[in-house]
């Protein structure tokens, strides 16, 4: 019989299951620590004198915090809240920006996933759990906090940022190129699976045969949200292999009506954690998808929050989570079946499409082109000078095409972009084989050519 308990992959998502109650003392959070507690404890839970130095012995994932911490905690249950617009996961260095929302404060004062924050308000919050310093962040609309940054480069910046009323779109979708239906998930709420089942059958009307599913930055969310979405992949019966204090059991999936192709492809960075790694662990371990990206975060823990007497909150890790096969996840993260150095749309996006264009001919990738690239193609013959209507296609990796002019010159095609490339991004140059020569005869069969643009 599995443990019966409270289950919840925590980063900015709210607990809308059962909390345990439990009276407000030492001793009792010392049984329940020493009970429930999965992983190392550094130093002697019974010499503790208070819950605070118990806390500093246990993971980065533990926490103890006040009734009004974890009140401005549960303000994100609609994943709509006032601050200033982040994803944050516990950092070593202090607390990791792992998403920056749109329409949030933050990304206006040029905040960006990967700084820290390692002070809030001239506070350190270094040895803060991500509650505590959540709870400094959140605050009245239209007020300020005063911010230090951590950035990747070493250096430290403060900023004050205003706190604003901000919602985060859960779940976006888009047809791209060559009718390959693109889904980002943002975080594992409750209603994740159905947004993502509406998107998919939105998609497939309009004509997607193909599919791309996006959980980069995604830092997780529910269990049985991972159970249910892994559920939606072909051949993936089996969730994970949970590790408690007391047994190790194997958690099927929760299968779903609608099914990915066996062929989707599912974006993972490292910001990818907790109920994102379980979902690629599981497609991973039954090769159920194909994985692009980079090294995943490595939160492979659940935790539980127990209520106390006294309104305040124990939040503790009660289990490690395994691959169906027994990958390791907590602490070393999943490497994907394709790794990326850039965007892992751009690859994924091109191996989508390329499989329609199977007898065209692959050239030579053209590498760091400017902005302001035109393109030439040479022929053995010279061209007509009436073009077909998308004989030549330039589509932007990650979306569809973009205009172009066309010009014949004796035995070269002239094209043009009809505004600058974007820096940073990735092109496919696809010559279609309608082009004809001057007496009108076929130029050559189809190629395409993958194009990056310098930054």
């Amino acid at each position: 019989m599995k443990k019966m308990i409270a289950i919840l992959f925590s980063l900015l998502l709210l607990l809308t299951i059962p909390i345990q109650s439990f009276a407000a003392t030492l001793d009792d959070v010392k049984m329940i620590v020493e009970n429930d507690y999965v992983g190392k404890i550094d130093g002697n839970i019974q010499s503790a004198t208070s819950i605070e130095e118990i806390i500093e012995m246990l993971d980065p994932y533990s926490a103890y915090f006040t009734k009004e911490e974890f009140e401005s905690f549960t303000k994100a249950i609609d994943m709509t809240t006032v601050g200033i617009g982040v994803v944050i996961e516990k950092h070593e260095k202090g607390t990791l920006i792992v998403d920056v929302i749109e329409n949030g404060s933050a990304k206006k004062s040029g905040v960006v996933p990967g700084d820290i924050i390692v002070g809030v308000n001239g506070q350190s919050v270094v040895d803060l759990s991500i509650e505590q310093t959540q709870a400094l962040i959140l605050g009245d609309v239209n007020t300020t906090v005063e911010i230090k940054f951590l950035k990747e480069d070493g250096s430290t910046v403060t900023k004050t940022i205003t706190r604003t009323s901000f919602s985060l779109p859960n779940v976006t979708s888009r047809l791209l190129y060559g009718n390959v239906g693109y889904i980002s998930l943002s975080s594992f709420s409750d209603d994740g699976v159905q947004l993502i089942i509406n998107a998919y059958n939105l998609l497939k009307k309009q004509g997607a045969t193909s599919y791309i599913l996006d959980l980069q930055n995604n830092g997780g969310g529910y269990v049985t949200t991972a159970e249910k979405l892994i559920g939606l992949f072909p051949n993936a019966p089996y969730a994970y292999k949970l590790k408690l204090t007391t047994e190790t059991y194997m958690e099927r999936s929760i299968s779903q009506n609608v099914k990915f192709p066996q062929n989707t492809r599912v974006l993972v960075n490292r910001f990818s954690a907790s109920a994102s790694e379980m979902t690629a662990a599981a497609l991973l371990d039954q090769d159920a998808a194909i994985v692009y990206g980079e090294q995943t975060y490595g939160k492979g823990s659940m935790q539980s929050f127990y209520q106390l007497e006294d309104g305040s909150y124990l939040k503790l890790t009660i289990a490690e989570f395994f691959g169906p096969k027994g990958t390791a996840v907590n602490g070393v993260g999943l490497k994907p079946d394709i790794i990326t150095t850039s965007d892992p749309i751009y690859k994924a996006h091109l191996d989508s499409f390329a499989k329609n264009l199977s007898n065209y001919k692959e050239r030579k990738a053209l590498v760091n082109v400017p902005t302001s690239k035109t393109f030439t193609i040479t022929f053995n013959h010279p061209i007509n000078k009436t073009v077909a209507p998308k004989a030549v296609e330039l589509v932007e990796l990650g979306g569809n095409t973009v205009e172009i002019a066309l010009e014949a010159k004796n035995n070269q095609l002239l094209v043009k972009p009809g505004k600058p490339l974007k820096a940073g991004a990735e092109y496919v140059l696809v010559v279609h084989p309608t082009l004809q020569d001057q007496n009108g005869k076929q130029l050559k069969p189809g190629e395409y050519l993958h194009v990056t643009v310098k930054k």
